[in-house]
């Protein structure tokens, strides 16, 4: 079975949200899935969440062989950056 890491859309016409899924790579994008491992909104306006990624089941699917996909990537690229400068501000501190 070819795992994919990959967005899945919710949310209505014109507002865009999706949920960042575990899934076989043979199922519709939207369809069955085995885990949900986060979300995007790229929509998020004010101080509302634009993502939130659970790290670790993103590692343990990654070291299963799971693929991800490129937009997953970047964010998963992204939360690590964002990540790695909390870590700096907090033992500045």
């Amino acid at each position: 079975i070819m795992v994919r890491i990959r967005l899945a859309r919710h949310g209505s016409k014109q507002s865009p949200f999706y949920h960042i899924t575990v899934a076989d790579q043979r199922r519709s994008r939207d369809g069955r899935f085995i885990e949900q491992v986060g979300f995007f909104n790229p929509v998020a306006k004010g101080g509302a969440e634009e993502y939130r990624i659970d790290m670790d089941r993103i590692d343990h699917w990654l070291a299963k062989g799971a693929q991800a996909s490129e937009m997953v990537k970047k964010l998963v690229t992204r939360a690590r950056k964002e990540g790695a400068q909390v870590q700096e501000i907090a033992t500045a501190e």
